[in-house]
């Protein structure tokens, strides 16, 4: 589907290189992916599935989300758009050769993602307890462990979605447990940090993980 062209404009290049840092992370973690960009009161929210979940309601989908200010002077407040990866490293390359630019140009060819219509609550959320970084990727490290050593050579595409789902939809003995997903959406994404912790937070059927970097979320 194809839209007019509409801008974000972030205020500092570095804004800008930051959030292409994020994008680069969650392509490579879901690299057929897609990225929704929503603008809301004064804030661009960039959400990115790291997990696709399954059924109707989605269940098992980890969303990466980053919030960032933009300019209401050079965004358009009617931003809601669901681009592909490709499309939108495209888009900051050409941004690249302008220096010191902190505008992006939205795609103007939306996809389809089955999860963009999800929309995790944004208050109401009930704070259940912290973990640490280093607990977190090491959370993330023997689930991206356990995935590797369960994949023998020519397994095919149900019995990896099968075992990743598995491994990613468990509970962990943490205190307090989260599902495994939130850890490795947390670690790939680049949000745990050497010394910080992260806070876990529910509402309804949702968790959130949530550092200074970003936050992830399953239901």
């Amino acid at each position: 589907m194809s839209t007019s062209t509409q801008h974000l404009d972030l205020g500092d290049p570095r804004a800008l290189a930051d959030l292409e840092t994020f994008l680069g992370r969650a392509r490579r973690a879901n690299p057929d992916g897609a990225v929704r960009l929503q603008v809301v009161g004064g804030f661009v929210l960039v959400t990115v599935a790291v997990l696709e979940g399954s059924g109707l309601l989605g269940e098992g989908t980890v969303l990466g989300l980053r919030v960032a200010p933009v300019r209401p002077d050079g965004t358009d407040d009617a931003v809601d758009a669901t681009v592909s990866f490709a499309s939108l490293a495209d888009r900051l390359a050409r941004r690249e050769a302008s220096a010191g630019s902190s505008v992006l140009a939205v795609p103007p060819t939306t996809v389809r993602a089955s999860w963009s219509g999800l929309t995790p609550p944004r208050d109401g959320w009930e704070p259940v307890g912290r973990l640490s970084s280093e607990t977190v990727d090491a959370v993330a490290r023997e689930g991206i462990s356990q995935v590797a050593q369960g994949t023998p050579d020519g397994a095919g595409g149900h019995a990896v979605t099968a075992l990743r789902r598995r491994v990613w939809g468990a509970m962990t003995d943490t205190v307090p447990p989260v599902a495994a997903g939130l850890a490795f959406g947390a670690h790939v994404l680049g949000f745990t940090a050497p010394g910080a912790e992260a806070s876990v937070s529910t509402n309804g059927r949702w968790t959130r993980l949530s550092t200074a970097r970003g936050h992830v979320l399953v239901r």
